[in-house]
């Protein structure tokens, strides 16, 4: 039956409208296709250079109407509070109100030095000579000084490194260590080139503690943006991320 006069003009006039909520629809779907807005993100500056920094760089040529902040912090902060999207810590240091996701696979340390060094000062043979040495030391930014942990089948040992060197980053320490200003204590992320190289050297590598690995967290009673739970669904994409439940 065909509309009545009444109904056509009804129709017309409703017509903008109609136009407009469907407008509003499709930009919707198409913002849900395509997300968009900005992630915030703190990372201590090892997660931030050899996890999160590489698969932010890939997820955003993927998600190309997305914005990425990440600023570098070894404290731990209130991440809300601070208006972060996310956070990254080690497993052991996070809040119980705090959904978290493996960033990668477990961590350890590595203790190099230069072959320079080594021919001047000799090769420490137990954690233990390493108190004899110049150790490249490291202050968080909240002054406290870096102590260095190993375990060898069960025994565990701590020491407090001495030296004259005392830096306040990854990068500074592996430099120290190139030019032969001593023994250093650093992931193994950040010295596996230059131990393929010849670089540098490493040392008691039977003493190596295992660390938790990192781990992304955000807020579980917080509700997040297209743009985050994106980046949350790219994050367990990897293959080290076990499937959700």
């Amino acid at each position: 039956m065909p509309p009545t006069e009444a109904g056509e003009r009804l129709l017309e006039r409703l017509g903008p409208a109609l136009h407009d909520i469907r407008t509003a629809i499709d930009d919707l779907n198409q913002l849900r296709e395509r997300p968009s807005g900005t992630v915030r993100i703190n990372a201590p500056g090892p997660a931030a250079d050899h996890f999160l920094c590489p698969l932010t760089f890939e997820f955003m040529k993927i998600y190309p109407d997305v914005n990425v902040e990440i600023i570098s912090d070894a404290a731990i902060i209130d991440i809300v509070e601070q208006g972060f999207d996310a956070g990254v810590r080690f497993g052991n240091q996070l809040a119980q109100d705090m959904i978290a996701v493996p960033l990668g696979p477990a961590l350890r340390y590595a203790i190099v030095a230069s072959p320079n060094y080594l021919s001047n000062r000799g090769r420490p043979d137990s954690p233990n000579d390493l108190l004899q040495h110049d150790c490249i030391r490291r202050r968080f930014p909240g002054g406290t000084m870096v102590t260095w942990k190993f375990e060898s089948n069960g025994e565990e040992l701590e020491i407090t490194p001495k030296g004259r060197l005392t830096l306040s980053s990854a990068h500074q320490e592996l430099q120290a260590a190139l030019a032969g200003s001593g023994i250093a204590h650093l992931l193994e992320d950040y010295v596996r080139d230059d131990v393929k190289q010849g670089r540098v050297i490493e040392l008691l590598s039977d003493w190596k503690e295992e660390l938790p690995s990192w781990y992304l967290y955000y807020p579980s009673r917080r509700h997040t943006s297209a743009a985050v739970r994106a980046f949350l669904e790219y994050i367990r994409s990897q293959r080290w991320c076990p499937t959700p439940e």
